[in-house]
C-alpha cells in the first residue's frame, strides 16, 4: 500500500464532541513534539499527516491519542488529543470524546494496551530508513494486513507478550510505519531513540 493511504479512518467512530474530561499530561505533549522535531511525526507534501502518539489514561483500555490529521501541528496542544474510552475490535468500532476525532491508527494503539496491561505509551512513527532496516528483524506484521483494521489489531496483539514491557513492531503492509511501546513514557522514548541511533550508526 502507499504511504499516502495514511490518515484515512477505516473504523466506525462513535465520537462525542466536547472538552476533554481528563488533563493531557505535559510529558505526552513534550514527547509528541520531540517526535515531530525528529521528523518521525509530520505531514507529507500532499497534506496527509503521518504518525501519532498515545498514553494510557487511568485504568482499563482508556487512553489519550493525538487526533486525526494533526501531523502538522507544532507545538501540539491538549485540544489536539482525543480520549478513547472504548474499543470493540470485533465490531471495528472506536468510542471517543474530545474536540477532535481519534487518529486512523487508534485500533492498533488499543491493541497494544489490550495485549499488555503494563504498556502505558505507544508511538506510531514513520521513517523509511528505519522501516526498511528493521523489517523482519523485529516482530513484523504481514504485508497482507493493512493499517487501521481489526486484522491489524489482532496481529499486533499476537506479537506482544504479556511479560514484555517495551518493544517495537514493524508493519510490512504499512510502508514506513513502526509502532513503539513502553511501560512508561520514558521507556518508549528511550527505545525510539535507541532504534533511531542504531539505524543511523549502520547507515551513516
Amino acid at each position: 500500500m502507499s504511504i499516502h493511504d495514511e490518515g484515512y479512518i477505516k473504523f466506525t467512530c462513535r465520537f462525542t464532541e466536547r472538552d476533554l474530561p481528563v488533563p493531557v499530561p505535559d510529558i505526552l505533549l513534550a514527547y509528541r513534539d520531540q517526535l515531530y522535531s525528529m521528523q518521525l511525526i509530520g505531514m507529507y507534501p500532499d497534506g496527509i499527516g503521518y504518525g501519532n502518539i498515545s498514553m494510557r489514561s487511568g485504568d482499563g483500555i482508556q487512553f489519550l491519542i493525538s487526533g486525526t490529521q494533526t501531523g502538522n501541528k507544532y507545538p501540539i496542544h491538549a485540544a489536539h488529543f482525543c480520549l478513547v474510552t472504548e474499543v470493540d475490535i470485533d465490531k471495528n468500532t472506536v468510542y471517543g470524546t474530545g474536540n477532535i476525532q481519534a487518529s486512523s491508527e487508534t485500533m492498533t494503539h488499543a491493541a497494544c494496551y489490550m495485549a499488555n496491561a503494563h504498556v502505558h505509551m505507544v508511538m506510531h512513527i514513520h521513517h523509511a530508513g528505519m522501516w526498511q532496516y528493521y523489517l523482519n528483524k523485529l516482530p513484523t506484521v504481514s504485508n497482507q494486513i493493512t493499517y487501521g483494521t481489526p486484522e491489524m489489531a489482532r496481529a499486533v496483539m499476537s506479537l506482544i507478550e504479556p511479560h514484555q514491557t517495551s518493544g517495537c513492531i514493524i508493519s510490512a503492509g504499512h510502508a514506513e510505519g513502526l509502532f513503539i511501546y513502553g511501560n512508561t513514557p520514558e521507556d518508549a522514548m528511550q527505545l525510539c531513540q535507541q532504534l533511531f541511533h542504531n539505524w543511523s550508526a549502520n547507515n551513516g
